[in-house]
């Protein structure tokens, strides 16, 4: 749980949903991206130890504006850049459970690609030892400064963000929004009844991809951009797919699972959900779901992997089977771990008939 997916630049955090509304609103034009830059990129010889955190952390930090802001909701700051002719993406994050106690966390590798999948990650836990040092502002404001500078860092502010009246159901509790590094936004829920997760597309605000319908099944919708499978169950849009190349090369696209909503999390609600869904972790995680070992944090994913758009297609059988009470319906876009690496996953209500 280390490194979450790629970003666009050293100055990352230029905020892809923000500038996508400001588009649609006609404030500015896109970003021109050009391949003459990206080769330009290539001669970058900066002379730093690529394989010393601390002075990987010192040119990153170097490059920064004077203020950055971090999109994401589980509050890491992505970037990626080039050294002699190697690609390397990493992130700084500002962890709600260490940043008030001074700590940030940095982590670079090589980019994942489909030749070199598995790149060793790089990791340091930075404070005053290394002379880091982080201050809280403001609510959800920190200033870094290390060595003779400072860059202010302003974490997405979604606390007054929630469902329209009336989207909920009875048995579903909102635990918070979720801003993924994609630049789509979510609402995340719990089904108390039936003591599962759902990611569902917040559209009060403008959608940062286009979503196009299946040919043969009209009620699922796939993002240009994304890649994200989304199934229309009464109206709302709920996550039932992600691709599975996406997730395995930990780019932009690899899902919401790493982005949950630290910032806004009521007291112990997502501990309380995760142990109704999995009783077997009772004690071993704190509030914000992260074991206490250290480990990692217990992982919510209850859509598929997908490696073909075929196989979305299960969900609409699920949803039409007369042998699945309505009750039961919210259960035919979940994904038990044990069915996550199989060809054609089974959703966990076509198991329970």
């Amino acid at each position: 749980m280390i490194l979450r997916s790629l970003a666009v630049a050293v100055m990352l955090g230029s905020g892809v949903a923000a500038a996508w509304t400001q588009a649609r609103a006609g404030a500015q034009p896109p970003l021109l991206q050009t391949n003459a830059d990206e080769i330009t990129a290539l001669a970058n010889d900066a002379d730093f130890a690529i394989e010393d955190p601390l002075a990987v952390f010192g040119f990153v930090f170097s490059q920064l504006p004077d203020r950055v802001q971090v999109y994401p909701t589980e509050n890491y700051f992505y970037f990626r850049f080039v050294h002699r002719g190697v690609a390397y993406a990493g992130n700084i994050r500002l962890a709600a459970a260490d940043r008030d106690n001074g700590k940030l966390d940095f982590a670079y590798n090589e980019r994942p690609t489909d030749w070199n999948s598995d790149p060793n990650v790089r990791h340091a836990a930075l404070g005053p030892a290394q002379g880091v040092v982080l201050e809280r502002v403001e609510p959800l404001v920190y200033r870094v400064s290390f060595a003779g500078r400072s860059v202010t860092f302003a974490l997405n502010d979604l606390s007054k963000v929630s469902p329209p009246s009336g989207f909920l159901n009875a048995d579903e509790r909102f635990l918070g929004p979720v801003f993924d590094e994609s630049g789509i936004r979510f609402f995340f829920v719990f089904n108390t009844r039936l003591k599962i997760f759902h990611f569902f597309l917040d559209e009060t605000v403008p959608v940062a991809d286009e979503l196009v319908p299946l040919k043969d099944t009209p009620n699922i919708r796939i993002g240009k951009r994304t890649g994200f499978a989304f199934y229309d169950f009464n109206g709302r849009n709920i996550l039932v797919g992600v691709d599975r190349r996406q997730s395995r090369l930990n780019t932009y696209f690899d899902g919401p699972f790493d982005q949950l909503p630290e910032n806004f999390l009521q007291g112990d609600a997502l501990r309380d959900a995760i142990l109704a869904a999995d009783p077997s972790v009772r004690v071993q995680i704190d509030r914000l779901g992260n074991f206490l070992d250290g480990s990692g944090r217990f992982l919510i994913n209850p859509y598929m992997l997908y490696r073909d758009v075929s196989e979305l297609g299960v969900f609409h059988r699920c949803m039409t089977l007369k042998t699945v009470p309505t009750g039961e319906k919210p259960r035919c876009f979940i994904i038990d771990d044990d069915q996550a690496d199989r060809a054609h996953p089974v959703p966990q209500a076509m198991r329970r008939r």
